[in-house]
């Protein structure tokens, strides 16, 4: 071989060797995890999981301390602090890192978890699967409102929120750290002659005394009312929505169109002496006609759907399930299960379709079918007002006969929330 031949596979294999450490490492990149898995990772090792800017707030030994009060309550709780901003990984949603985080998580059976709160910054917000049995989002959300938190840090105001966790009263909790922010605001008194006919500056100091109180008071009462409603409405992460863009309106409407027009036929087609339900159906396919006409989206195409089942079982004289309570567009249910809506204590007796049962069952969030409500936002369609839906008021037949509630609703000719035009 010659000399020239060996100094160029020399060279080759000198190359080749540098670029090793190069393509490895973009393996690396490339197989790197997720932010969310990362955390989860971390969180199987602790249940407390600190990103490196908060480092200085909860240090280290902060980390272990709490760690090891988490351990002494024998409950599943989680802790992740991490900052959120707009376009990270969680969209800057404290919402959103709960379900990521919890969906890489090895046994998701039970979880507590305790974020930052996306919303206010300075305070935390508490998640529970599979229900609300330790109370777990108002116990959190009542640290931050107890007065000898209020100059506490991140790691004090953290410990805390364990600790009423474990205590399992965070109901009664939060309505005392925030009974006295609705109270009356304060009275001007008389101090004596003088007091209301005083120099300006002697006014501008009594202003300043009742108006400061009084603006700090509005704004504690906003933010618990904030929490309130936050609280009383399913949590947006506990609902995955099914909106019109997930489902072709065109399609659904010649759907509806054919079944419209194949339950006229059989109710023209059946035996008057041997049909017992044909009025009820001879309703409800003119009702499903109306309703259809007047469609002005998937809440309303699904409401004609639902009028035709009732219609359907009317001919057949064997009344079934209704359509799913969540999605009436999944079709037929298959069964009645007690649904209680996250942060509500009542619970609702709904008809759901064999998907939306094993969904429930494994303790995820549900497909539901959405409608805009008055402000023009995007809310699951049972959250519009019973008296402005009809679909709301029926549960699609899972509350109420559609027929029925297409019948009280008639004299407001409205079949579901009015839509913005643009």
């Amino acid at each position: 071989m010659s000399t020239d031949v060996k100094r160029l596979i020399t060279l080759l294999a000198t190359l080749l060797l540098a670029a090793l450490p190069t393509t490895a490492a973009r393996a690396a990149d490339g197989d790197a995890p997720s932010a969310g898995q990362r955390i989860a990772n971390a969180l199987r090792t602790s249940p407390v999981y600190v990103d490196e800017s908060y480092a200085d707030a909860v240090p280290p030994s902060r980390q272990r301390q709490l760690a090891d009060r988490i351990r002494r309550t024998g409950l599943p709780i989680k802790v992740v602090l991490t900052p959120f901003t707009k376009g990270d990984a969680f969209d800057g949603e404290s919402d959103v890192l709960a379900g990521i985080v919890r969906d890489r998580l090895p046994d998701r059976r039970e979880l507590v978890l305790i974020t930052p709160d996306s919303d206010f910054p300075d305070s935390l917000r508490g998640y529970e699967w599979p229900a609300d049995t330790h109370q777990a989002s108002r116990a959190v959300a009542a640290a931050g409102f107890l007065d000898e938190m209020r100059d506490a840090g991140l790691a004090d105001l953290t410990a805390k929120a364990v600790d009423l966790v474990a205590e399992g009263k965070g109901e009664q909790r939060y309505e005392e750290a925030t009974a006295d922010l609705g109270g009356p605001s304060p009275q001007p008194t008389k101090s004596g002659p003088g007091s209301e006919s005083g120099s300006g500056s002697g006014r501008t100091g009594w202003w300043l005394l009742l108006a400061v109180p009084a603006l700090a008071l509005t704004a504690l009462t906003t933010r618990a009312a904030l929490l309130r409603s936050r609280k009383r409405s399913p949590a947006l992460p506990q609902l995955v929505f099914a909106t019109a863009r997930a489902a072709d309106e065109a399609q659904v409407r010649r759907r509806a169109e054919a079944e419209v027009l194949a339950l006229g036929e059989a109710t023209r087609a059946a035996d008057v002496a041997t049909t017992p339900g044909l009025q009820q159906a001879l309703d409800a396919y003119a009702a499903a006609g109306t309703v259809l006409d007047r469609a002005r989206g998937l809440p309303d195409l699904a409401g004609a759907l639902a009028l035709v089942q009732e219609g359907r079982d009317a001919l057949a004289d064997s009344p079934g399930l209704p359509l799913c309570f969540f999605n009436p567009l999944h079709g037929r249910a298959a069964l009645r299960t007690a649904w209680r809506p996250l942060g509500r204590r009542d619970r609702l007796d709904a008809a759901v379709c064999q998907e939306c049962a094993h969904t429930l069952r494994d303790h995820r969030a549900p497909e539901v079918l959405t409608d805009t409500d008055g402000d023009g936002r995007t809310v699951p369609y049972f959250e519009v007002p019973a008296g402005r839906s009809v679909w709301s008021a029926t549960g699609y037949g899972s509350l109420m006969s559609p027929l029925e509630g297409f019948n009280s609703a008639r004299p407001r000719a409205r079949w579901s929330a009015p839509r913005r035009t643009s």
